[in-house]
């Protein structure tokens, strides 16, 4: 190379030499940049060949804020993406399958009672007709259970997909609460509990569909009654704070074990499986509840020691409500 050089010294002069060494010099800088992102863009290639075998968890090192390393962030963000995805499909197939084999064991218990209890009618397996009557009855409550259970599951399954609809008016909470406080004095008696409600005397408006509000505040009594027995009681409280409606329904019964407090919303979810079959539950209950509840965007939580259990309702206050508390 020293020898081509002054071989053009000598024929042409030092400025042609100097020219020639520039652009040999600028040639060589060139394919080196060329080289390190030949390379890089090899590394990609192979990254991304390795993502399309489904080596998802697979990412492309990030080496510079340029074209390449732009390419390189939209390639991993991609591949994210697909990993995420995936999985959700996956859980969606895996809660599908989940949900049939629930709903069949559900319904296959309560309808394989009926039909034995047909059976021994049909073929006069009783002794008289105090039993015939008792085999009656016996059908007759597993129906009821079979009746509430696909009502619930197709409810639920309504509100999952988004498909029920909302009559929703302006609904003050504390005659909701009251009116269902006489309707359950029945049931209280007959449990050797009390109830009391506690809240502003002042109207609590929230704007809602009142018959899944029913519901909800139904299904929270219910479990209080029917859990909280060892208490004698049920303490129901309103209040209002930020903005929302709050509704605390307490009882003082056994307590939710810790291990499945975070669960209890779930559906088919059960605490006690032994307690649901004795009264009919069919494991959906607290997950409709949570739905309807979060259809009015609201939120519901649970909290439960030795000493009480507490299910926390919060609902946004009517905005004309609000208005008005403010003035």
């Amino acid at each position: 190379m020293a020898g081509f050089f002054r071989y053009l010294e000598r024929s042409f002069g030092i400025f042609p030499v100097a020219v020639v060494a520039g652009l040999i010099l600028f040639v060589m800088f060139v394919i080196l940049l060329s080289y390190s992102n030949i390379r890089y863009m090899v590394e990609i290639q192979r990254a991304v060949q390795r993502i399309a075998s489904g080596e998802l968890d697979h990412r492309i090192a990030v080496r510079s804020r340029d074209e390449m390393g732009q390419l390189a962030a939209h390639i991993n963000h991609m591949a994210q993406q697909l990993k995420d995805s995936i999985e959700q499909e996956r859980s969606a197939v895996k809660s599908k399958q989940e949900l049939i084999t629930n709903v069949s064991h559900d319904l296959r218990t309560p309808l394989t009672s009926i039909m034995g209890y047909l059976q021994y009618m049909q073929e006069d397996r009783y002794k008289d007709e105090t039993e015939l009557r008792y085999y009656v009855d016996v059908a007759h409550q597993k129906a009821q259970r079979l009746n509430r259970l696909v009502n619930d599951l197709f409810d639920y399954t309504r509100m999952a997909y988004g498909q029920m609809p909302l009559n929703q008016a302006h609904i003050n909470v504390m005659e909701l609460l009251s009116q269902l406080a006489a309707d359950f004095q029945l049931s209280l008696q007959q449990s050797g509990m009390s109830m009391r409600l506690d809240g502003p005397s002042e109207p609590v408006m929230i704007f809602a569909d009142g018959d899944n509000m029913m519901r909800v505040f139904e299904n929270l009594l219910s479990n209080a009654i029917r859990y909280g027995r060892e208490g004698r009681k049920v303490d129901v409280q309103v209040y209002c704070k930020g903005g929302m409606a709050i509704v605390e329904v307490i009882n003082y019964g056994l307590p939710i074990p810790a291990a499945d407090l975070p669960f209890i919303f779930e559906r088919f979810y059960r605490s006690d499986a032994s307690r649901s079959e004795e009264y009919g539950g069919s494991g959906l209950g607290l997950a409709i509840v949570r739905s309807i509840v979060e259809l009015h965007h609201g939120t519901i939580t649970a909290a439960s020691d030795e000493g009480r259990t507490c299910f926390e309702v919060r609902l946004p206050i009517a905005e004309s409500f609000r208005m008005n508390r403010a003035i």
